[in-house]
């Protein structure tokens, strides 16, 4: 009964603030783009889509390119063929009224993002465009492309960002999320950088009508050589077909640690996440040990994931698992040791037997409609 007033409680509890900021470099910033310079701030967004829709986390890219530039001058890039494509270019043409244009690259070869080929089509639309700056989501597909078209580009980029001040200044967290650090972009154009979609709110997709929505052209593509990129070719796509919502995108997130011992009594947690209409987590320590796919990891080395409710069973709270999951609104932690670091940044905390808390949870809890 205890367990299931806690969870009652977490529900009606208001968010958390994010970490503190740190201090900023002792110079003194210089001020915001303006009036008529405003004009020659330009984003090029690199966005994935799947099934004729852009993914979530290109769309939180979206809004993090709003924020460099309040004007609309914002660019979607998608690569791919066939008719998803051209489904999501019209999803993405209207997904927020900072898109002035959606760019289409038609090839085969970019049907699957791998980072020889799409550093090629960014290096070929950003000297075809001249933006001012590149940005994607960090996750597998960004970490992926963005340092090798950073280096055919011949610039730095900048990782992870969770917020930005200005054109040029940036927060990002360091020390596995324990401190951020503001830094100024101050290297030749264009900046590019990554973005942890986490930290941006979703734009919601416009309602208005056909003329509200950007124009979508085509990327000239004659002079891209698919000959000269032999280095790596695509196998295949191994993945897990689930009812469950997908982990980095879940209102709720259920997670298990070492302390659930075996594959076995995951299906405990499995069982509960199913109550709750909620994702599955894992912690590295679950992960190496066998218990579940890597695809479940959250943490550092992991999955980023700001869910709403984030429950924690048998978690200890390494600082690599707390950088992937300290956004969350509202974070429960079940665990025998009373001094585990995780209840530090719970706001709640229960110190019991996980295989006593989560059936008693399970039993009492409604079944999902």
């Amino acid at each position: 009964m205890a367990a299931v007033a806690m969870l009652k409680r977490c529900l009606l509890r208001n968010s958390r603030p994010f970490y503190a900021l740190s201090p900023s470099p002792s110079s003194s910033p210089s001020p915001p783009i303006r009036g008529s310079l405003s004009r020659f701030v330009s984003t090029l967004v690199l966005a994935e889509h799947e099934g004729g829709m852009v993914k979530q986390s290109s769309l939180s890219a979206v809004a993090a390119a709003s924020a460099v530039n309040k004007e609309k001058s914002v660019t979607v890039l998608l690569g791919g063929s066939g008719l998803a494509l051209h489904k999501a270019a019209s999803h993405a043409a209207s997904c927020h009224p900072s898109v002035s244009q959606v760019l289409v690259a038609d090839a085969d070869i970019l049907v699957h993002p791998l980072a020889e080929t799409w550093a090629e089509l960014v290096n070929l639309v950003q000297h075809q465009g001249n933006y001012s700056h590149i940005i994607t989501t960090s996750n597998s597909f960004g970490k992926n492309v963005l340092p090798r078209a950073a280096a055919l580009l011949d610039v730095s980029p900048v990782t992870d960002v969770v917020e930005i001040s200005e054109p040029h200044l940036f927060i990002r967290p360091i020390y596995a999320g324990n401190a951020l650090c503001t830094i100024r972009y101050a290297g030749k154009g264009p900046c590019m950088m990554t973005i942890r979609s986490t930290s941006f709110t979703l734009p919601s997709c416009s309602t208005e009508t056909k003329s509200d929505e950007a124009p979508i052209s085509q990327v000239d593509l004659s002079s891209f050589d698919e000959g000269s990129i032999p280095k790596s070719r695509w196998l295949k796509l191994v993945s897990q077909e689930s009812e469950r919502p997908d982990l980095g995108n879940a209102r709720i997130v259920v997670t298990g640690g070492r302390g659930l011992k075996s594959a076995e009594n995951f299906k405990l947690l499995e069982k509960l996440a199913e109550k709750l209409g909620a994702a599955v987590g894992a912690t590295r320590a679950a992960v190496d040990a066998g218990f579940v796919p890597n695809d479940l990891q959250v943490g550092q080395t992991g999955k980023i994931v700001a869910p709403e409710l984030y429950m924690a069973f048998g978690v200890s709270g390494a600082i690599q698992h707390l950088a992937g999951m300290r956004d969350s609104k509202v974070i429960v932690a079940v665990n025998k040791d009373a001094d585990a670091p995780i209840f530090q940044v719970a706001d709640y905390g229960l110190v019991a037997d996980l295989f006593e808390v989560i059936p008693e949870l399970i039993e009492k809890l409604p079944d999902k409609k």
